[in-house]
């Protein structure tokens, strides 16, 4: 409490000032706010409030990352996660998928693993012509992948099923996006909105197929060492690196891997984390990029000669081999880098007027099945089969057409795809009621599958930004300096957090998406989903003080809900009967929400911030005013905090036009000083690999986390 006392003591000491000066005008926060910040202070200050927010879940999870035994790890990580949720900065919100849908796409005919960047790859998908799946014929297909999966014949399988049913397939494949990729370099973002795109213009090591089974593409084979710090790649020979035209512009040869990690580390752009310590433990990867070493030769990526390559670590990793398919271990030709501008180590300077790479689809060099033959902002992404790939035998579709939605109008997708331009399309609230009327609806609706995507909120604990950090003119707050410094107290004291987690009704929230029957059907209540692992071992972990067995095959999510029962909280994040960590509501409880205010307004009266309904905490909320499905979620939040917080809490909205000005506000910032918000609810994460790290790593300091921005700290 004293610590928690000197932080809000500070803060209103400023807003006392402040008030003494702005006593006839208040001055905005947006005005106030400076031109440059101090970065020295800003991370010191940022070290002091992660100490003060988060740092009994850093401690529980150190304690998992040192586990001598995957069982250990995975259930001190699970317990790492409870003290996450109990220190409540973000608000589980929903995965991708449970939705009502139509579809001319076979499912499970792309990948389906639940990391990694391998669902993005279309080349796979078995599309028809004409006509629309029906929901049985959805379900059927479905059934028959769980039969055949490992086998390697549900592609053919489904091919026979659907031309049995009168189908003509099509090598088409025509795909709504809502977000131009903001670089064409794959290792130069973590963003999906640009890897989505980028995946499939190159080939890695290994790739996940259509039944999750683990395939070779530009690796043949793979050995590990007896210690299991060696892993040595014989990479395919015969393969092509050409440039957007088909034009020949190098071999690929192992050297590519080592001068793609190079320029990963290099361009540090939240991926370079996942190759220290914190990820594949590669040797001396923390140090290069930390800048202790500059020979990239110590690190622990060797090109052994032009088709072999090793990857040496410091120690074993439990998840190595599933990080394969991700971005991070994407290839990359040095020789056509060096021709667009690109340097490396110190001599990198992605801001050179001569550095052209990735800036646009011309150029990148593409060893994958599809080249970018046309990409019109906010209009067309178009992709066209690479007559050189190395496997076009074996593709389905050889053009990929993207058309842009700017999501204002909630029937353009569903109108697109009963125009039959597009080949799915999730129904939302407003299209479900159309496509009965049109009779889309009884016959072809299924059920989409979720995944292991988690879209969260975040509460602002350090907010220093009042307007968007690229246009001073665009989601400006109105709050005043005062209000201001009063939200920045409540926001760091964590009972006030709690009444906000608990206040907001999230099944009204989720059916204005995907309307009342299917609300909870993708809501998820945890980070990590609960059956994302279990313990392969009987395993004894503390608990409180008390050993606490748990049998081999319990889940992730068992675990979690152990701790957080032992800690009192109330909070379901398990479901023993379902096995579920999603499908229900296990947060929204007015009557915890008003408990958890009522000790925070006692603790911040006690440091001389009064809350009432006549002195309220204004958050600010970035809304997509334009669009009628996110400006009404908007609306949802605003009425169920405010309603259950007897208007002790206003949330004002701050409406921005488009959807890049949504995401400018809290997704697309690089740093926490520039998050424009106090609740943001657009932010998700999908898992790199297949492991708990992959999740609780986001919430790490010192800029090791890539999430930890969206509390505007580091």
């Amino acid at each position: 409490m004293t610590k928690l006392v000197k932080v809000l003591s500070l803060v209103l000491a400023l807003t006392m000032l402040c008030g003494v000066a702005f006593a006839e005008a208040p001055q905005l926060a947006a005005d106030a706010q400076p031109e440059e910040v101090d970065v020295e202070a800003y991370e010191e200050t940022s070290s002091e409030i992660y100490e003060l927010v988060l740092s009994e879940y850093k401690e529980y999870y150190e304690k998992a990352k040192e586990a001598d035994n995957v069982s250990e790890r995975y259930a001190l990580m699970a317990i790492a996660e409870a003290k996450l949720f109990e220190a409540a900065v973000m608000i589980p919100l929903e995965s991708r998928g449970g939705q009502f849908a139509i579809t001319r796409v076979a499912p499970r005919s792309t990948s389906s693993t639940l990391w990694g960047n391998d669902e993005d790859r279309l080349h796979q998908a078995v599309v028809v012509e004409d006509g629309i799946l029906k929901g049985e014929e959805v379900q059927e297909l479905r059934n028959l992948w769980n039969e055949v999966r490992g086998t390697g014949t549900y592609e053919a399988k489904a091919k026979e099923y659907l031309e049995g049913k009168g189908y003509k397939l099509t090598d088409v494949y025509n795909y709504a996006y809502t977000s131009d990729p903001s670089t064409w370099d794959v290792l130069n973002t973590s963003k999906q909105a640009d890897t989505r795109a980028i995946v499939n213009t190159y080939d890695g090591l290994f790739e996940y197929d259509n039944e999750n089974v683990h395939q070779p593409a530009l690796a043949t084979e793979m050995t590990v060492s007896e210690d299991g710090l060696k892993y040595t790649f014989k990479i395919r020979e015969g393969v092509e690196w050409v440039d957007s035209q088909g034009r020949k512009v190098a071999d690929v040869k192992a050297d590519d891997w080592v001068a793609g990690m190079q320029h990963m580390m290099d361009c540090a752009e939240g991926l370079e984390y996942l190759t220290g310590a914190a990820g594949a433990n590669i040797v001396n990867a923390d140090a290069y990029i930390a800048g202790e070493i500059t020979d990239f030769e110590q690190v622990g990526v060797k090109a052994l000669d032009d088709y072999t390559l090793e990857y040496t670590l410091a120690a074993p990793s439990f998840f190595f081999e599933t990080m394969l398919s991700y971005s991070v271990f994407a290839p990359m030709s040095r020789d056509y880098y060096t021709s667009q501008g690109g340097q490396f180590g110190e001599e990198f300077n992605k801001e050179a007027e001569t550095y052209l790479y990735g800036k646009d689809p011309d150029h990148i060099a593409y060893c994958g099945p599809y080249l970018v033959t046309n990409a019109t902002k906010e209009n067309t992404i178009v992709f066209q089969a690479n007559p050189t790939y190395w496997n076009k035998d074996n593709i389905n579709i050889h053009t990929i057409n993207w058309y842009y939605n700017d999501g204002q109008d909630a029937l353009k997708a569903y109108n697109d795809f009963k125009a039959g331009i597009l080949r799915s399309c999730g129904l939302t609230a407003s299209s479900l009621e159309q496509a009965k009327v049109d009779g889309l609806f009884d016959d072809h609706n299924f059920i989409s599958a979720t995944d292991a995507t988690s879209f969260m909120g975040f509460f602002m604990v350090n907010r220093t930004a009042f307007k968007n950090y690229n246009d001073a003119t665009v989601a400006v707050s109105t709050q005043t300096v005062e209000q201001a410094a009063r939200t920045k107290a409540a926001m760091q004291n964590a009972n006030f957090r709690r009444a906000l987690l608990m206040s907001l009704d999230r099944g009204s929230y989720e059916a204005q998406t995907v309307g009342e029957e299917l609300k909870y059907a993708s809501m998820i209540n945890t980070f990590t989903p609960g059956n994302f692992v279990f313990v392969p071992e009987e395993v004894t972990v503390d608990i409180n003080g008390e050993a606490k067995t748990f049998a081999a095959g319990t889940y992730y999510g068992e675990i979690m809900q152990a701790q957080i029962d032992a800690d009192e909280f109330p909070a379901k994040v398990w479901d023993a009967e379902t096995q579920q960590s999603s499908g229900f509501d296990g947060w929204y409880s007015p009557e915890n929400a008003k408990a958890f205010l009522d000790k925070a307004v006692a603790e911040l009266a006690e440091a001389g911030v009064v809350i009432d309904a006549e002195n309220p905490i204004y958050l600010d909320l970035p809304v997509f005013a334009t669009s009628e499905i996110y400006a009404n979620r908007a609306e949802v939040l605003k009425q169920s905090i405010e309603k259950v917080t007897g208007k002790f809490v206003i949330v004002n909205r701050v409406d921005c036009d488009t959807s890049t000005d949504w995401y400018n506000a809290g997704y697309y910032p690089g740093n926490g000083y520039e998050h424009n918000f106090d609740i943001y609810d657009v932010s998700g994460w999908g898992p790199d690999y297949g492991d708990p790290q992959t999740y609780l790593d986001n919430m790490l300091p010192d800029h090791m986390g890539y999430m930890i921005k969206c509390l505007g700290i580091f």
